[in-house]
This record gives C-alpha cells, structure tokens and sequence, in this order.
C-alpha cells in the first residue's frame, strides 16, 4: 500500500513538471525513455540466452 501511495506521488509530481515544460520537450523525453525501455528490454531478453 505504501508503494502504491508513493508511486501516485512520484506520478504527480512528474506530470506537474510536465505540465510546465513546452510540449516537444515532453515529447522528445517522452521518446527518451520509450527507447531506453525498449534498449533494456531487448538487452534483458537477450543476455538471457533464451533459458526459462
């Protein structure tokens, strides 16, 4: 319950500090992290050699 209560305030937080920034920033961060994500979750799937 405690994460749940601190992601909600990380959750406002960032899209308070969004709201403020001009949107291609938000877009091009917003693109960022999708490629960050999408960069680990190729290197996790892998690096694990396909062993489940």
């Amino acid at each position: 319950m405690l994460f749940l209560i601190g992601a909600l305030l990380v959750l406002g937080v960032v899209l308070g500090a969004v709201a403020h920034v001009p949107v291609p920033v938000s877009v091009v961060a917003g693109l960022a992290i999708a490629l960050w994500l999408a960069v680990f979750a190729a290197r996790e799937r892998h690096g694990r050699g396909g062993a489940r």
